[in-house]
C-alpha cells in the first residue's frame, strides 16, 4: 500500500489561452518615447564624433592653407563632397522613425553600398580634375627652372599631405603601411632634386603627391564606414538597453486582452535573474561598440549581436510569464483537487502555502477530514525540458489502508481534472509512506522563522 501519488498535469486549455493573452514574446516597443531615449542615450556619442570631426577639419584646413592655389582648390573641393556625403550619411541613419522597425543589418549594407558608388564616382571626379594638373609636367618638359620650381612646389604639397595624414586620420588601421611608402617616393623625388635630375624629381614627386590625396580620400571613406557602422551598432544596443527598461514590468492581461489592475510581472523576479543577466551582456557590448579602436567588421559583428540580444530579450519576457502562469496554473489546480475531494470524499483545504513564501517555487495545501484523516497535495514544476506539473497527493489516513481505495480516491481525481480542461497523465504510485512533516505547511513561512 503506498499513501503517495503522482499525476503529470500536461499544459491546459486554460493555461495555453492565458499564455496567448499575454503575447509575452512580442517585445512592449512604444516607440516615440524609445526613440526619444535612444537620441538621449546617444547624445554623448554624438557629440564626441561631431568634436573629433570638428576638430579634423580646424586641422585639415590649416593644413591646406598651406598647399599651392591649384592643389588646395582640389583638396578643398574633395573636403566639400566628403563632408557633404557623412552629414546625409548620418542623416539617413538618424532620421527615420522606421528603422526601428526595420532590419538595421540590411540599412547598413545599404549604406556600405552608397559609399562604395560615391567613393568611385568621386575618383571619377578627381581623375577628371587631376588630369588638368598632370597635363602641366608635358608643358613645363625641357625647361629646368620651371621644372625645378614645380618639383619644389609638388614635394611641398606632399610633405604638408603626408603630415595631414600621419597627424589626423588613423591611415594604419585602414591602410598599413601606404603612407610609409609613399613618404619613401618624396624621399626619392627629393634626392633626384637635390641632384639636379629636376624633370625626374617632377614626375614622382607630382605621382607621390596624387598618391597621398588619393590614400587620404580612401581612408576617410574607411573612417566614415567605420563609424557608420560604430553608430549603427551603438545604436541598435541602446534600443536593447532601452527596450530592456521598458520591459522590466509589464502588464497581465486577463481573459478579455485587457490589463487586470493592480497585477504586474516583474520580468527579472519571474525569470529568476535573467532580465539583469542579458542587460549586463547588452552594457558589455555596448562598451565595445563605443571604443574608436573597434574595426568596422568588429562593429558589423556586435550589430548582429544587438539583433540576437533583442530576440533574448522576448525570449526572457516569454519565460518570465509563462512561469508566472505556471504559478497561478499551480493554485488552480489545488483548488480543482480541492474540490473534487470535497465532493467525493468530504474533504476540506484548511492551509496552503507555496514553497518558502515564493509564488516561483511548488505549491502546498493541506485538506482534512473530520475523522482526523489528512491528504497534502503538492503541484511542482515539472523537470527541465519538460512541460506541465506534477501533481503529487500524500494520504495521511486512519482508517483508509487498501490501495485500491486510495487508487480508486485519486484516479477520481485525475478524471476530474480531465474533465475540466486538464490534461494528464497516468496515476503512478510512489514507493514508501509520506512523511508526517509534509503536514506542516509552516516550515515555508519566514515569518514562522522556518523558511528551509
Amino acid at each position: 500500500m503506498s499513501g503517495k501519488k503522482r499525476i503529470l498535469v500536461d499544459e491546459t486549455e486554460w493555461y495555453r489561452a492565458q499564455r496567448a493573452a499575454q503575447n509575452l514574446k512580442q517585445v512592449r516597443r512604444d516607440v516615440p518615447r524609445l526613440l526619444e531615449e535612444v537620441r538621449r542615450q546617444t547624445e554623448a556619442d554624438q557629440a564626441r564624433t561631431r568634436a573629433q570631426l570638428e576638430e579634423r577639419a580646424r586641422r585639415t584646413e590649416q593644413a591646406l592653407s598651406g598647399l599651392a592655389a591649384h592643389t588646395q582648390r582640389l583638396e578643398r573641393d574633395t573636403g566639400r563632397r566628403l563632408r557633404e556625403q557623412s552629414e546625409r550619411l548620418q542623416q539617413e541613419l538618424r532620421g527615420t522613425a522606421d528603422r526601428l522597425e526595420r532590419d538595421t543589418r540590411s540599412m547598413l549594407a545599404e549604406q556600405r553600398a552608397a559609399l562604395e558608388r560615391e567613393l568611385a564616382a568621386e575618383r571619377d571626379q578627381r581623375r577628371r580634375d587631376i588630369a588638368d594638373l598632370t597635363g602641366r609636367v608635358d608643358e613645363i618638359a625641357g625647361n629646368r627652372e620651371r621644372a625645378a620650381a614645380a618639383a619644389r612646389e609638388w614635394l611641398a604639397d606632399g610633405a604638408t599631405m603626408a603630415e595631414l595624414i600621419a597627424t589626423t586620420l588613423p591611415h594604419e588601421r585602414h591602410a598599413p603601411g601606404r603612407l610609409d611608402r609613399l613618404r619613401l617616393d618624396l624621399d626619392t623625388a627629393r634626392r633626384n632634386s637635390d641632384a639636379g635630375q629636376y624633370e625626374a624629381a617632377l614626375a614622382l614627386s607630382q605621382s607621390a603627391y596624387l598618391d597621398l590625396s588619393e590614400l587620404r580620400l580612401d581612408v576617410e571613406h574607411r573612417e566614415l564606414e567605420r563609424r557608420l557602422a560604430q553608430d549603427t551598432a551603438t545604436d541598435a544596443l541602446v534600443l536593447v538597453e532601452t527596450l530592456i527598461t521598458q520591459n522590466e514590468v509589464r502588464p497581465v492581461m486577463g481573459p478579455d486582452g485587457r490589463p487586470l489592475p493592480g497585477v504586474e510581472l516583474d520580468v527579472d523576479r519571474w525569470s529568476e535573474g535573467e532580465l539583469e543577466e542579458l542587460r549586463g551582456q547588452v552594457a558589455e557590448r555596448l562598451s565595445r561598440a563605443r571604443d574608436d579602436a573597434r574595426t568596422a567588421a568588429e562593429q558589423r559583428e556586435l550589430l548582429a549581436e544587438a539583433a540576437d540580444l533583442e530576440e533574448r530579450l522576448g525570449e526572457v519576457v516569454d519565460r518570465a510569464g509563462m512561469q508566472l502562469l505556471a504559478s497561478q496554473l499551480r493554485v488552480n489546480l489545488v483548488d480543482s483537487v480541492a474540490g473534487t475531494l470535497s465532493r467525493i470524499g468530504g474533504y476540506e483545504l484548511v492551509d496552503g502555502e507555496y514553497q518558502d513564501e515564493d509564488e516561483r517555487r511548488s505549491y502546498h495545501a493541506v485538506l482534512e477530514h473530520m475523522t482526523g484523516n489528512k491528504i497534502v497535495v503538492q503541484v511542482l514544476p515539472a523537470a527541465d525540458g519538460e512541460t506541465g506539473q506534477i501533481l503529487r497527493v500524500l494520504s495521511y489516513d486512519y482508517d483508509t489502508t487498501a490501495e485500491h481505495e486510495l487508487r480508486g480516491r485519486v484516479e477520481a481525481v485525475r478524471q476530474a481534472l480531465g474533465e475540466e480542461g486538464h490534461p494528464t497523465g497516468a496515476l503512478e504510485s510512489e514507493p514508501g509512506v509520506p512523511e508526517p512533516r509534509e503536514t506542516d505547511l509552516n516550515r515555508f513561512r519566514k515569518r514562522a522563522g522556518g523558511a528551509s
